[in-house]
């Protein structure tokens, strides 16, 4: 049997899959790595550990698997998106990566938009948002001079990986969108942003594809991980994008609920036509000549690790989450607004921070719980109102991540958004999609369609409950009124915070 692996580089854990070519996951194995939070808002890492945590996933996974080196032919990415690594000339990190959900950029995306308006969103078509590249390199720029001078490249996390595994500097084309420095519609680099910011066109590297074909691994990482030097290493995708392979999302009637870290509704655009004018993410996709748009929670996940790690740090994950089945809809009368960190769509707030509405005596735990479930999926609800604004009704939504991975969840999805919601065999998302991408790359199929036809197949459908439906739609409509009605308050508390 021949094998490729999938190695799906997150915010928390690196996972690495072994999959075969019927596209059965046969072994998996994930390294975590810390978060370092230096000052409020700010969110980093040290790259190094990210491929330390590759190095040492791969030889658990080998040494677990039964699959000799020699049998794996190919291996590919999926990453998180937008995080800065800055380079000097002799390829070596600068300073810690600045994440995906640092928020200390909001100064700098405002310069952005000020000096170049709507012309930016026609280029990019996207708004420079605080969790881009782009205002991260500006901050950098602006407040680290002495090391923006020794800078000589950037890359994302991902492609630093791949780097480090095979010697070749580049940046694959889906991950190169989030940037914001990528005209996305010509696929190249944007000699007029980085005229307007003063930025070099060297300090953006070479672009790639996710099914190209970039090298080889080097003697030394196939030395340390025990993969064989000749297996070959593919482009990989920014991690939204691969999830979107991952869970089949490759025709424009389809869309994708992922909740991981961030949590994201997603849907395949063939062309360029749909115009949502920066209310959605628009990006190039891993899927070759086609692109994807999304809506994105900042603290999808998060926002439910968060009360777990605060509140009931002892209880196993499912009993607490299944804790939320004793309590109602509408949790006894208490709602959520997941936005702990910022938030990203519709509201493009880096200050507004989440909110419990309607606590009282009555409440318990499991009350709190359902709160936090049902708000996330509130979230999400607005993200498909926009959608359905631009005439896209889906009659479904394949759900991947944590939240595929409770009934009770899955089943409030399906009540909230009103539309079936699939459960797949394989709940692995982005490392399916990146070990997809190696498989197409490799030539085991001609494409990524068909390759989703052997590697995914469909679990359970949930279907909306209509009294449920109901009861949400009325209870999204105040959930609504959360966001304009704190949003002085909760910036007023931001800016005594950061005082103190």
């Amino acid at each position: 049997m021949k094998y490729v692996i999938g190695v799906d580089l997150g915010t928390s854990a690196v996972k690495v899959l072994l999959v075969d070519q019927n596209g059965t996951v046969t072994a998996q194995a994930s390294e975590a790595y810390p978060l370092q939070q230096p000052a409020p808002g700010y969110n980093e890492q040290n790259p190094d550990d990210w491929v330390q945590g590759t190095l040492t996933a791969i030889q658990h996974l080998l040494a677990t698997s039964g699959v000799t080196a020699s049998e794996i032919e190919g291996l590919s990415y999926s990453g998180q998106m937008h995080g800065l690594v800055l380079l000097d000339a002799a390829g070596q990190v600068l300073r810690p990566a600045i994440l995906w959900n640092d928020t200390r950029t909001t100064k700098q995306s405002e310069e952005i938009m000020a000096k170049m308006g709507p012309r930016f969103i026609e280029i990019t078509r996207n708004r420079p948002l605080e969790g881009f590249t782009l205002p991260k390199i500006l901050w950098v720029k602006e407040n680290e001079p002495e090391i923006f001078a020794q800078a000589a490249t950037f890359v994302l996390p991902k492609d630093y990986v791949r780097y480090r595994m095979t010697g070749q500097l580049n940046m694959e084309l889906s991950d190169a969108a989030g940037t914001v420095l990528l005209d996305i519609a010509k696929k190249e680099w944007s000699r007029e942003i980085c005229a307007a910011f003063g930025l070099p066109l060297s300090l953006c590297p070479p672009l790639v594809e996710a099914t190209t074909n970039v090298g080889t691994i080097t003697a030394e990482f196939a030395q340390a991980s025990g993969l064989c030097s000749q297996t070959a290493v593919f482009g990989g995708g920014a991690d939204n994008a691969c999830g979107a392979i991952g869970a089949g999302i490759l025709h424009p009637d389809q869309a994708m609920c992922s909740i991981g870290t961030s949590g994201v509704i997603l849907t395949y655009e063939p062309d360029t036509t749909t115009d949502y004018h920066g209310q959605l993410h628009f990006f190039n996709h891993a899927v070759p000549n086609s692109f994807y748009s999304m809506g994105v929670t900042l603290a999808a996940g998060y926002s439910l690790s968060w009360f777990k790690q605060t509140f009931a740090p002892d209880a196993s994950f499912n009993d607490f989450v299944g804790s939320a089945a004793t309590s109602t809809i509408g949790a006894h009368g208490l709602l959520f607004a997941p936005y702990i960190v910022g938030e990203r769509t519709p509201y493009a707030d880096a200050k507004i921070r989440g909110s419990f509405i309607g606590i009282d005596g009555k409440q318990e735990r499991s009350d709190f719980v359902r709160a936090v479930l049902e708000g996330i999926v509130f979230s999400f609800k607005d993200i498909l109102d926009i959608y359905a604004a631009n005439g896209k009704n889906f009659k479904q939504l394949v759900s991947i991540g944590g939240g595929a991975k409770s009934p009770l969840w899955l089943q409030i999805q399906a009540d909230i958004f009103n539309k079936d919601i699939v459960r797949l065999e394989s709940e692995q998302g982005p490392g399916l999609g990146a070990a997809m991408l190696a498989a197409v790359g490799l030539g085991w199929f001609d494409s990524l369609s068909t390759c989703a036809d052997h590697f995914i197949a469909v679990k359970k459908v949930y279907h909306p409950v209509a009294e449920h439906v109901a009861k949400y739609a009325q209870l999204h409509q105040i959930y609504q009124q959360i966001y304009p009605q704190t949003k002085g308050i909760t910036g007023a508390l931001l800016d005594y915070e950061e005082q103190q």
